[in-house]
């Protein structure tokens, strides 16, 4: 490689690739492996959580039983005594915080082998204590805690007297590795290094431009800080060069796909679209008018077209999708458009051939003179339906072609496919939107949809390397719905709950009621690809709101979640419902059993549908009235949003009862309360935002990995991620491959490698 002057560089050793067992010892770097930490880079990356100044002791009223804390506290005192029950002695100390206490206890067989820990913890002395919190004879305590005393565990007076005036980094840490050791490791691992063996992905003008340090020495502000104001000056450059690695993917990945050859595909007059348009029964709102000019032009260019399409639940971006599928047929192309489940495809393909009418019955009776076809092609159809859906496909009949994964199939071919539209995109992974897209002769334009209102900020990390479109209105004629929730403990409203279904029954509409299994041996997890709205995205947490990870032993059990197979027999079995006809519909049901399921549902023959949430997006029936959603406490605000949408969609006003047992005061509880309180979309997602965990937003967490956002925060980092994305995107534009910048490549691939890299590939 050369410098920026031309001078030849000699490419050092990659030390951030050495094994920790090299360089610490096989104990600590197996000790180390539990927390995903194998090589130095990964140490090195292991940022502290939390900075302790030596003055500021921790709230010791904070502690939970079971959970493995680290805490700052002062020693009151320290006795050992033989025990009474048993031979042997016991050490018995009392640290503080200054109001509360906490005791420590040690045993051992002789009085002799504690006196080190005696002499160590004297009254007065500070120092930080790690271990599991337990409970005895209602005091809490730790037993046989590891600990570090502050200006004591030193090598000598001035090492005591430095340490006892800077921060102190607390790290995730556990029994096997507490914070100080992980310290100590770090400082082995980094000590030695010098800024050339730690090549920074953030070019020097980018550095120079926002005042940021080196990677180098960032590292050193946030491992071994003297005062607050370096870590936080390290944590900015670090958190930065994170959005930035981000940014500079994104925008490659934005200029890999400008530079594809794609086929232009303008708007022609007397075709389709302007057929179309004419038999349409309402007026497009002004936002769907808008965001269709915007996908005209680009579908009119040589360049693929790369938008991303988000709206409010019942917003109308089909109908925008479907106007840009005709202004592709028009020219000569195909489009196809991918739904993650059958439930959903077989929707599309109904409300398509619904709304285009004769338009859709190329050469059947009574289909108009230059009308296309509509094929659908799923994994489950007989052979003679898929037979004949992939000739129409393959012999161009078929201008629309609706699928599942199953338009993936190598036996799946296209004439000439012009555009890929994908529906609730976060359900499909990058290999998957690639394989449809390699079925065109040039690069074929994408329009990717959600109907999940997402925040700008997420926009920018997530969808970074597409254009986006919003569809804020809905369109007229629609009621709206009301939402309350329902204490499952409380059996008056509960009996109203069902009361009411049967009053919406009686007035002729429909009423779901969703369940977050399917049987109640099951796990609340999502079945296979077809399957991916059963269960999906539940929020598993204890009832009291804690977080999953929070370790607490004394959580209760989880609560049984309520299962369709169970709640169908409740229901039938009530006499407020009798002799109404209750149906059932999951993601395991064969897909002829699905659509007779529907049909039945949408004709009022079954006026009640009890489900799981594979109807939560796109299943459209304009008579459904009420949405009752059980142990509602156990989804996100996004998906409940999205249920939601399912009712009131036609002229007669909605209603969503969320049934949950979740205190108000818990995150459950508030999410459900911000749910009754707003209908807006994009301030439900950024409560969501706030409320979650950044990976499952990011998607992430759908896959078991962690985060890739380690110190980054779109709630909080706008500014900063703008400013990364408008660095990068200049970067880029100077050189495409970022082919002079390795070390940046090289953070990209550590950054975004693997798992890590789903939530960018929702893209």
């Amino acid at each position: 490689m050369t410098s920026e002057l031309g001078d030849v560089v000699v490419a050092p050793a990659d030390r951030l690739a050495e094994p920790l067992g090299r360089l610490l010892g096989t104990r600590t770097a197996n000790a180390l492996g539990k927390f995903g930490l194998h090589t130095a880079h990964d140490l090195l990356r292991h940022y502290p959580r939390r900075y302790s100044e030596p003055g500021t002791l921790t709230d010791l009223s904070s502690l939970v039983v079971g959970e493995h804390v680290t805490v700052m506290a002062e020693v009151r005192q320290a006795t050992v005594r033989p025990m009474r029950s048993r031979g042997g002695s016991m050490l018995q100390a009392v640290v503080t915080d200054g109001a509360r206490t906490l005791h420590l206890t040690f045993f051992a067989k002789g009085a002799g082998a504690l006196r080190m820990h005696e002499s160590k913890l004297r009254a007065g002395r500070v120092g930080l204590f790690t271990g599991v919190v337990g409970e005895y004879r209602g005091e809490r305590q730790l037993t046989h805690p590891d600990y570090r005393i502050i200006g004591v565990d030193v090598q000598d007076e001035g090492e005591a007297l430095a340490e006892a005036s800077r921060p102190i980094p607390i790290y995730p840490a556990g029994a096997a590795v507490p914070s100080w050791r992980v310290q100590t490791s770090v400082r082995t691992v980094l000590d030695p290094l010098t800024p050339r063996d730690l090549p920074d992905p953030l070019p020097d003008d980018v550095r120079a431009r926002h005042g940021l340090a080196g990677l180098h020495e960032a590292l050193r502000l946030v491992h071994e800080p003297a005062t607050d104001a370096d870590w936080r000056r390290g944590l900015h450059r670090l958190r930065y060069e994170e959005a930035f690695v981000l940014q500079a993917e994104l925008a490659r990945r934005r200029a890999r796909a400008a530079a594809q050859p794609a086929t232009a595909r303008p708007r022609r007059g007397g075709g389709l679209l302007d057929d179309f348009d004419a038999r349409l029964p309402f007026t497009l709102t002004d936002g769907q008018r808008g965001v269709g000019e915007e996908i005209a032009g680009e579908l009119s260019r040589p360049q693929p077209m790369q938008r991303l399409l988000q709206g409010e639940v019942g917003s109308g971006k089909t109908v925008v999708a479907l106007r840009a599928m005709l202004q592709v047929v028009d020219a000569g192309g195909q489009a196809a458009l991918l739904a993650p489940t059958e439930v959903l495809a077989a929707q599309h393909v109904r409300t398509l051939r619904a709304l285009l009418g004769p338009l859709a019955e190329a050469g059947f009776l009574g289909g108009a003179d230059h009308a296309t076809r509509v094929a659908l092609l799923t994994g489950s159809q007989t052979a003679a339906d898929r037979r004949q859906n992939l000739l129409d496909a393959a012999s161009g009949a078929a201008g629309i072609v609706v699928g599942t994964h199953a338009l993936l199939g190598e036996t799946v071919q296209f004439v000439d496919l012009g555009l890929v539209v994908v529906d609730e995109q976060h359900r499909f992974g990058v290999e998957q939107r690639d394989l449809l897209r390699a079925k065109g002769a040039t690069a074929p334009h994408l329009l990717v949809m959600t109907a999940t209102p997402i925040p700008r900020t997420v926009a920018m990390t997530v969808f970074g390397d597409l254009e986006t479109s919003t569809l804020t209105q809905v369109p007229a004629g629609r009621s709206g719905v009301v939402t309350h929730v329902v204490p499952a403990g409380n059996q008056a409203w509960t009996e109203r709950t069902w009361r009411r279904a049967r009053e919406e029954v009686d007035a002729g509409r429909r009423v779901y009621v969703v369940c977050p299994r399917i049987d109640a041996d099951d796990a609340p997890e999502p079945g296979g690809p077809e399957d991916a709205g059963d269960g999906a995205d539940l929020v598993r947490e204890p009832d009291d709101g804690a977080s999953p990870a929070s370790g607490r032993a004394e959580a209760p059990p989880a609560r049984p979640l309520r299962a369709v197979t169970e709640v169908v027999e409740e229901l039938r079995a009530l006499p407020v419902l009798a002799d109404v006809a209750i149906g059932v519909l999951h993601g395991r049901m064969a897909p002829d059993d699905k659509d007779r399921v529907m049909a039945d549902f949408a004709s009022g023959q079954v006026p009640v549908l009890v489900s799981t949430t594979v109807i939560e997006v796109g299943v459209d029936v304009p008579q459904a009235t009420v949405m009752v959603v059980l142990d509602a406490d156990r989804f996100g605000l996004s998906q409940l949003h999205q249920l939601r949408g399912r009712v009131g969609r036609g002229s007669d006003p909605g209603l969503c009862l969320l049934v949950s047992h979740a205190p108000p005061a818990t995150p459950a509880g508030t999410r459900l309360a911000t749910l009754a309180e707003t209908t807006d979309g994009f301030v439900l997602a950024s409560v969501d935002l706030e409320l979650r965990r950044e990976g499952d937003v990011l998607g992430a967490a759908q896959s078991g990995g962690a985060s890739s956002l380690r110190l980054l925060r779109v709630t909080r980092d706008a500014d900063l991620i703008e400013q990364a994305r408008t660095d990068a995107r200049r970067l880029v534009d100077q050189d495409p491959t970022l082919g002079a910048w390795p070390a940046l490549v090289a953070a990209i691939d550590r950054q975004l490698a693997g798992e890590r890299e789903e939530f960018l590939e929702r893209s």
